[in-house]
């Protein structure tokens, strides 16, 4: 969350940081509550001090023997002690709406971002791979038809055992899937990240720590018994990504600056309804319900944040370049921007099996794969992530940063176009030859079941 003090003494500037993303927040009344509260806690304070004065009162009144005044004044100081109950309650309630309505505040964007608002006034960086494109078909064809056609990705089945967004990898799919995985924490390892292993089953507060709640609560999926009892009991959640559980590892604790940057990298099964998303990408991977992702997550001293951000953006693209999948850079403007972040830049690699009208001149369509982002101290208020810039100094709240590296099932329908053949068949990447068993060659697989027979076959 923004600092309240900044929100305090800079409520014009946050007021038009809130226009330039277009979030629908009533700041006005934020402020009100900030005011009232703080008028409380200053009549409060008011209070318990005339009380402290009559108890001491009181001693000398009792000491002068001066019964009747010292009735008087026990008197005084009972209505004092409710009225310092009845002015503390209503701060006590009015803090905690203030905390509520804070969580709703978006990030205040960083100066270099680019104002717009929305995806199409992000502006395009460079791009990396378009000077030296492999030969690909005339007419690709898009994964989901060919992922059908050589039988490695099943949605149909994944539809019948889950629900809709959901789907199997069979044989050579399931094994590229992995061999990207285990790709990808290998790379990472070289750029000194620390493997993590999460939970994937991840709590409230941790969700609100690293601002998926109450923002994005419809995304998520709730886990727990079979009764509303048994999920408030649980209060638990599947894990979106693995930003969440990684960030919160440090929750109300203190590091030290010798520990900074920390790096860490986990691998996690990533779970989403995309409630805001119903009726796009009906077919295929790219929009999914659940999804498996490398996550990078830093954590930085405030001053090397940003270094740290086209760093962590170079670390990512470092996938990509490795298996040479064309790719290019925007900055997010302000409308685009995450409601946590400062700033971000997505990383898109090229997928040349459908044209969209917003794909490159050689066709095909963009897909983002990953999102570096500079949360500053914005996850950090909220989750209690501090360190100590010296042993003897106070604590002071440090930045986060995360990306993606990269979201697999976008990269692998970069593979699956991008690197297809003429005979159908798609040439695995030099770099995953080696997790495939030396494999260079994806072509299928026979297909099984009734279902796969056509009619008069079946007859």
């Amino acid at each position: 969350m923004i600092d309240r003090t900044y929100l305090r003494e800079n409520p014009e500037e946050v007021r038009e940081a809130l226009e330039h993303r277009g979030a629908d927040v009533d700041l006005d009344e934020i402020l009100e509550i900030d005011e009232r509260w703080r008028e409380l806690k200053a009549r409060g304070d008011e209070l318990r001090h005339d009380r402290n004065q009559i108890t001491k009162k009181i001693g000398e009144l009792v000491a002068d023997g001066k019964d009747e005044e010292r009735e008087e004044a026990i008197q005084r100081s009972r209505e004092l002690k409710a009225e310092i109950e009845d002015v503390e309650g209503e701060a006590e309630d009015l803090q905690d709406e203030l905390e509520e309505r804070l969580l709703e505040i978006p990030q205040i964007p960083h100066e270099s971002v680019p104002r717009g608002v929305d995806e199409r006034h992000n502006v395009e960086d460079r791009r990396w791979g378009f000077d030296d494109l492999r030969d690909v078909p005339d007419d690709v064809t898009p994964h989901y038809e060919l992922g059908e056609e050589m039988d490695i990705i099943d949605e149909a089945r994944g539809a019948k055992t889950t629900g809709a967004g959901f789907y199997f990898l069979k044989g050579d799919g399931a094994r590229l899937e992995h061999a990207l995985i285990q790709f990808m924490l290998d790379v990472h390892r070289e750029q000194d990240y620390v493997d993590i292993f999460p939970p994937v089953p991840i709590n409230s507060a941790s969700m609100r720590g690293t601002g998926q709640f109450p923002k994005f609560t419809d995304d998520a999926y709730r886990i727990g018994g079979s009764n509303e009892e048994a999920y408030d009991e649980d209060d638990l959640w599947l894990c979106p990504t693995a930003e969440v559980p990684v960030t919160n590892m440090y929750a109300d604790d203190i590091l030290l600056a010798d520990d900074l940057p920390l790096k860490h990298q986990a691998y996690t099964p990533n779970f989403r309804r995309e409630a805001g998303e119903h009726g796009t990408e009906t077919r295929g991977i790219v929009r999914v319900h659940q999804f498996n992702k490398v996550e990078l997550v830093n954590f930085v001293e405030p001053e090397d944040s940003y270094d740290r951000l086209e760093e962590l953006l170079g670390e990512a693209e470092e996938v990509l370049r490795r298996l040479a999948l064309p790719y290019r850079v925007l900055d997010l403007c302000t409308g685009d921007l995450g409601f946590k972040a400062a700033k971000q830049i997505d990383l898109e690699v090229w997928a040349p099996g459908d044209d969209m009208d917003d794909g490159p001149e050689e066709g095909g369509r963009w897909l983002e794969v990953s999102t570096a982002s500079n949360f500053e101290d914005f996850q950090a208020r909220r989750a209690g992530l501090r360190y100590r810039p010296e042993r003897h100094e106070s604590a002071e709240y440090l930045h986060t940063l995360n990306a993606s590296g990269v979201a697999i099932p976008r990269v692998m329908v970069a593979i699956l176009e991008y690197y297809q053949n003429e005979d159908g068949t798609v040439t695995i990447p030099e770099p995953l030859r080696p997790y495939m068993g030396g494999q260079e060659v994806i072509a299928g697989h026979e297909k099984v079941g009734e279902s796969a027979l056509g009619a008069g076959e079946r007859e």
